[in-house]
């Protein structure tokens, strides 16, 4: 088994994905990004020096993809996985009553079974290079509080949330860390498409209107690298996360008077 540790990354084209990819591999692991966009991938590992990367086409819906993927990653990272990123994921927003089945499908499949298809075939792959190996799940501030238009994406960000809680304590001894990240608004292209069939208006541009922070994507990478190495279960990343997380824990009423008065506006997260 090689000693170079090794991470392998889901949603890798870009955004969060990328920035992990770019972190870990300025830091000298063995880099694995994984998506169904190849361009995108390609570009990935454009951005990374040397030649310890790889990169596999899967997409999360498909078990069988998984373990097809994960077996050739550590094939070629010298027969080991010590870090898996299940970070793929969409937006979706809008009121539920408006929502097509295929929209909500979608996003359920994607954000919360393809986190569970993931950690299921991860799995063996962990244990044999435990302790030390970890499992990270990018959730999201809408897995902190949920706000109108929000239903589904939130609904997958809690569930992501709590299958790391889940897993923190299942896996725990066989020595693999679980940690989920919940960022706010991270500069990612997922700001820049709308989240809803039913409007043009991308969710940058109502970002800015309600006067919230974009967060560089970069902070993301950086928490992903203290949960590898670090301790607790939910790390949050833009001041929105913290300040959604501080007032759901001491003033939850303000927070859902808040959350009422925002009606459509649903503007949570990641």
């Amino acid at each position: 088994m090689s000693q170079q540790r090794s991470i392998f990354i889901t949603g890798g084209a870009s955004g969060i994905g990328r920035a992990v990819a770019q972190h870990f591999a300025a830091r000298g692991w063995f880099v694995g990004v994984a998506d169904i966009n190849e361009a995108g991938m390609a570009e990935t590992l454009g951005l990374i020096a040397g030649e310890a990367k790889w990169s596999g086409t899967l997409d999360v819906r498909d078990r069988a993809a998984w373990d097809a993927a994960l077996t050739a990653f550590s094939t070629a990272a010298g027969g080991r996985i010590d870090v898996m990123v299940n970070n793929a994921g969409i937006g979706t927003g809008g009121p539920l009553a408006e929502l097509g089945k295929e929209e909500i499908d979608r996003c359920l499949d994607i954000n919360l079974r393809g986190v569970l298809y993931g950690a299921q075939a991860v799995y063996p792959f962990l244990k044999a290079s435990a302790p030390g190996s970890a499992l990270v799940n990018i959730a999201s501030a809408a897995g902190i509080t949920g706000g109108s238009g929000m239903s589904v994406y939130s609904a997958t960000k809690f569930g992501v949330r709590g299958i790391a809680e889940s897993l923190d304590a299942e896996w725990a001894p066989d020595g693999i860390k679980v940690s989920s990240i919940c960022p706010s608004f991270i500069d990612t292209p997922l700001l820049d498409g709308t989240g809803n069939r039913n409007t043009n208006e991308n969710i940058r541009t109502r970002v800015t209107a309600a006067g919230l922070e974009i967060t560089p994507v970069e902070q993301v990478a950086e928490a992903v690298w203290n949960a590898v190495h670090g301790d607790e279960l939910h790390y949050l990343v833009g001041k929105t996360a913290r300040q959604l997380a501080f007032a759901k824990r001491w003033m939850p009423g303000k927070v859902r008077k808040q959350q009422r008065a925002a009606g459509r506006q649903g503007l949570l997260g990641k």
